[in-house]
């Protein structure tokens, strides 16, 4: 009679490794993680403080929609959490100024640098009050000789920011870090990221922090901003606005609860792995992932952008 099953002898089950000893110190069978990975997923709960029902809602995929890291088991829940999103970054907007960093005025720095003279300032400030048009540094190197060098290095001193080199810039590689419309808006220019902590942004003859706080809290990464020469600032932004960007949904809404309901429909719409709202001065900026992030510059294809103004 052929054996069916036996008893390990004690010799046998000595040289057999302990189960955890064989899948790793503290680690879990294959099998057995998987499980815990369903369990978890069915276990995760609506991030909406409000909702009491989340873990109901089994017919609901739990990994999207995603909403600033929290996931909403129904279109009310996303409602809910966007109206707060949109609340908070509207909070303020149009009642408080922002503050204003007293700086010196460039014909002065320049003149306290031994850059020009007075009688080159004052000839500077007389072509710019008689044409009414271009800035005091245009008029510099155009009628008194000053080399835009100059004029660029004075800018990084009167605003405490370093002058930024075009060297390894790529429009391509860096469009997919901040939607079209928003940089040709306010005249920002992505440089490069460095060390896949650190994003680069230059502007031409002011920077705007707005813009670049804006800019970190979407990216998660610091950014340094910067002046860039104008002569080559130019050329370069317009390089950048021909470049392949994410694809954008422009919004205007008459009041903000219609606001709110536009962007509820748009994100149960694309059901996005994550998704963030900044505002940048009067326009808010929610950018949808649809794939998990591995990099520090997302591809072109994996987020949307939607950039809506209340008009109302």
């Amino acid at each position: 009679m052929p054996i069916l099953s036996r008893k390990s002898t004690a010799i046998e089950r000595a040289s057999q490794p302990p189960l955890e000893e064989y899948w790793g110190m503290n680690a879990i069978a294959p099998a057995e993680e998987a499980s815990q990975g369903r369990r978890s997923a069915w276990l995760t709960t609506c991030a909406n403080p409000a909702c009491a029902s989340g873990w109901l809602q089994i017919w609901r995929s739990r990994s999207s929609p995603v909403f600033e890291g929290g996931w909403n088991c129904s279109p009310e829940c996303t409602e809910h959490r966007l109206r707060v999103a949109v609340a908070r970054e509207l909070d303020g907007r149009g009642s408080v100024t922002e503050p204003h960093r007293h700086r010196v005025p460039l014909g002065l720095l320049m003149m306290e640098q031994g850059w020009i003279t007075a009688d080159q300032l004052r000839n500077a400030l007389e072509c710019q009050k008689t044409n009414k048009a271009g800035r005091l540094g245009q008029w510099l190197i155009a009628r008194e000789g000053v080399s835009e060098q100059q004029v660029t290095r004075a800018l990084g001193l009167q605003w405490s920011c370093p002058v930024l080199p075009l060297e390894y810039h790529d429009p391509e590689g860096m469009a997919s870090l901040v939607p079209r419309f928003l940089l040709d808006a306010f005249g920002a220019l992505p440089l490069r990221v460095a060390s896949g902590k650190l994003i680069y942004l230059g502007f031409e003859h002011r920077l705007d922090p707005v813009l670049a706080l804006a800019l970190k809290r979407m990216s998660g990464l610091r950014v340094e901003t910067g002046v860039v020469q104008g002569s080559q600032f130019g050329p370069a932004h317009a390089r950048m606005l021909q470049a392949k960007f994410p694809p954008v949904e422009l919004m205007e809404a008459a009041s903000e609860p219609a606001l709110v309901r536009a962007l509820t429909r748009t994100i149960e719409r694309a059901r996005p792995v994550d998704a963030r709202l900044v505002r940048v001065h009067d326009t808010l900026w929610l950018r949808m992932w649809r794939k998990p992030q591995t990099t520090p510059v997302p591809e072109v294809a994996s987020v949307q952008d939607v950039v809506c103004t209340l008009v109302g």
